[in-house]
């Protein structure tokens, strides 16, 4: 039988769906029962057994990657705007979004979120398209639901673009984003060199979008003007907020100065952008990985291709739809489209867990673990950039490139936070084939430090927050600044290569992380849920730095780990944390935020505090006969209160590298944490 263009990857191998594991039958223990060494050993080996059966034959890992309804539902309506329809498939996706459908009859952004406007009515358009009646129940509820919170008028700017490419809106519903934009230079503010690395490749094609203003074919003619308040054609202020400074109705009042002004580029003028635009693209189309290894830029740069006529046959178009597909997870009954695809961070954590449970003098099957590192780290090396200097260079041209993009390939985006896992998993595997890998990410990594010290996760100090208000940013996302999670990474892998002249560097590092620290003692998880997440990586970073652990940034951060911890022994932290929900808090609690509890105490001397042997004991309990841990909330985020993340994988790493850790720091001489991850 012929494979479906989702099962075509070498991920298939990891997204075979399988029942929901049983749990082993254990006596019944009180919840402060420290685990039973015996367990300990069993927990581990069951779980390093797991993991280790999910390495692809060519040494990497990867797993799904899932984010809300809104990229399937993205998805259907490319194919409707193409006239690529997939019948079959479309109807998998229509199990996935009707199944996520929340009780207040919209779609969240996550797990029991709460109603998200913006992903309902995509959600709702892309039922309609798949063949949903109007009149079903759950077409009823989901239309209510969107008119009781203002109707499609009042979605975000990337919704209302996505309506006008279908006519259900006029283009004034957007914000004026001339593609001329493309001609600025870095220096002038509105350049797209000032925005991060995934506005920088979303907008690029979208900008030539916006200047055409195609329709899509639709050849259904299905549209959705029954999800307004007001008429589509009577609505006057598409642009309303809610503005975050003062800057936001500066540029309200800009933008509709600029709009008529529109008018009077000349055309010129205009094409000459457009070429610009496309110029930017076609280099980093990036193959059969796609513009910017993530779906909004591949699907806009398919729609681009479209409406600048170029032929769905040419090599270009072709790369950029195959792109697109191959980011669709087939489940069997249902299918979703994932975001982007996380193979080189995948590996890299799990290569971490690997190695911890393999190590001491119990480690478990250490010959057989070496071996599948051995093929982990060759796989990683052949993916380093070392060539291709890309958009990072504009503000760092004098560094050579030596760093790992997040996804199979993406040379021009190389990931700051990704390669500083693996720069530390490669030097903690000791062979010295990996020392060119890891002289050559040190010494990117090194070049990419900001100004304040901070690390950013693509970009050097691209922090101009003034962006942020412009209307088209209503998601207030479109800049990369340095944070404290992916900061305190560079600092481990420094650290933990202990050179002396990498002092100042590190030195500069934890500065910045002692003033991000917030009033409570947590630090900020810009890149994981949410604060346990930040908070474990800061203080894995100080202990790697050799920070004393009575530091008084230390004992507050500890303090507010132990505050936060469950009845049960566990942690949990719910992305409602992103918006203004309580900090470090959740209604259960979840294996990978208990695992970064315990490592982050673990990492700062506290393997023997009751509070780690409780959170050790509730992983031991939580585990699945099969080795496995459930875990169905999100658990990373990629931007606060717009898109959220579910890392499947994060169920295995985490808890692995934490029972493993607590295990073999009962038989260290030190009892300290040696390394930086």
């Amino acid at each position: 039988m012929a494979k479906t263009p989702e099962t075509t990857t070498t991920a298939t191998r990891t997204r075979k769906t399988t029942a929901t594991p049983r749990r082993a039958t254990r006596p019944r223990v009180a919840p402060d029962a420290p685990l039973d060494p015996a367990d300990l050993d069993q927990a581990v080996t069951r779980a390093h057994a797991a993991l280790g059966r999910r390495q692809a034959d060519d040494g990497h890992w990867v797993f799904d990657l899932e984010a809300d309804a809104t990229i399937p539902a993205e998805y259907v309506l490319l194919e409707h705007y193409l006239d690529r329809i997939d019948p079959d498939l479309e109807q998998r996706i229509g199990i996935y979004l009707r199944r996520l459908q929340g009780a207040h009859g919209g779609w969240p952004l996550y797990q029991d979120g709460t109603f998200d406007l913006s992903a309902s009515v995509k959600a709702y358009f892309a039922l309609k398209a798949i063949g949903d009646s109007v009149h079903a129940p759950h077409m009823v509820r989901a239309r209510q639901a969107i008119l009781d919170h203002g109707g499609a008028e009042r979605t975000n700017v990337f919704t209302r673009i996505q309506l006008a490419l279908f006519g259900d809106v006029p283009w004034d519903a957007a914000p004026v984003m001339p593609v001329e934009i493309m001609l600025l230079p870095r220096r002038a503010l509105f350049s797209v060199w000032n925005m991060s690395y995934w506005s920088r490749t979303v907008i690029a094609p979208l900008l030539v979008l916006a200047a055409l203003r195609p329709t899509a074919v639709n050849p259904r003619r299905v549209h959705v003007h029954e999800l307004f308040v007001t008429p589509p054609g009577k609505v006057r202020d598409w642009i309303r907020g809610p503005y975050r400074s003062v800057w936001g109705h500066v540029f309200r009042y800009a933008d509709a100065v600029l709009r008529p002004a529109e008018r009077l580029i000349p055309e010129k003028t205009r094409r000459r952008a457009i070429q610009a635009a496309v110029d930017f693209i076609e280099p980093r189309l990036n193959g059969r990985d796609g513009l910017g290894a993530i779906y909004p830029a591949m699907a806009n740069t398919v729609m681009m291709f479209r409406a600048l006529g170029i032929s769905d046959d040419d090599p270009r178009a072709k790369a950029a739809w195959e792109a697109v597909r191959r980011l669709l997870v087939n489940q069997g009954k249902e299918t979703y489209c994932q975001p982007c695809v996380s193979p080189v961070w995948d590996t890299g954590l799990a290569g971490h867990a690997m190695i911890e449970a393999a190590s001491g003098p119990s480690g478990i099957a250490p010959e057989e673990t070496r071996q599948k590192l051995a093929t982990a780290a060759r796989w990683l090396r052949e993916r380093q950039i070392l060539d291709v200097r890309g958009d990072w260079s504009i503000n760092r041209p004098g560094v050579r490139p030596g760093g790992w993009a997040f996804q199979y390939a993406n040379d021009y985006y190389p990931d700051v936070d990704d390669t500083a896992v693996v720069g530390m998993l490669l030097h903690r595997d000791g062979d010295p084939a990996n020392a060119d890998a890891i002289a050559r990410a040190r010494e990117w990594i090194i070049g990419m430090q900001g100004s304040n010290g901070g690390w950013g996760a693509f970009d050097v100090d691209n922090s101009r927050d003034v962006l942020n208000h412009i209307p088209f940013a209503d998601h207030g996302a479109l800049l990369d600044p340095p944070t404290a999670d992916v900061t305190a990474r560079c600092i481990s892998f420094l650290a933990q290569l202990r050179q002396v002249e990498d002092h100042g560097a590190i030195e500069r590092g934890i500065a910045y992380l002692r003033r991000e620290q917030e009033k409570d003692g947590s630090w900020f998880g810009r890149w994981g849920t949410n604060y346990i997440y930040g908070t474990w990586s800061v203080l894995c970073a100080l202990n790697a730095a050799g920070m004393p652990h009575g530091d008084p940034m230390i004992i507050r951060a500890v303090d507010w780990l132990r505050r936060h911890q469950r009845a049960d022994g566990g942690w949990g932290e719910g992305c409602d944390s992103y918006e203004g929900g309580a900090h470090g808090d959740y209604k259960q609690s979840l294996p990978s935020q208990t695992a970064w509890a315990v490592l982050g105490m673990m990492a700062v001397g506290l393997r023997d505090d009751p509070a780690v042997a409780r959170g050790i004991a509730w992983l031991g309990r939580a585990q699945g006969r099969n080795g496995e841990w459930k875990e169905e909330p999100y658990n990373a985020v990629g931007f606060p209160r717009v898109f959220y993340l579910r890392y499947h994988g994060y169920r295995q790493f985490f808890p692995l590298l934490a029972l493993s850790r607590y295990r073999n720091m009962q038989l260290s001489n030190s009892g300290r944490v040696g390394y930086g991850f």
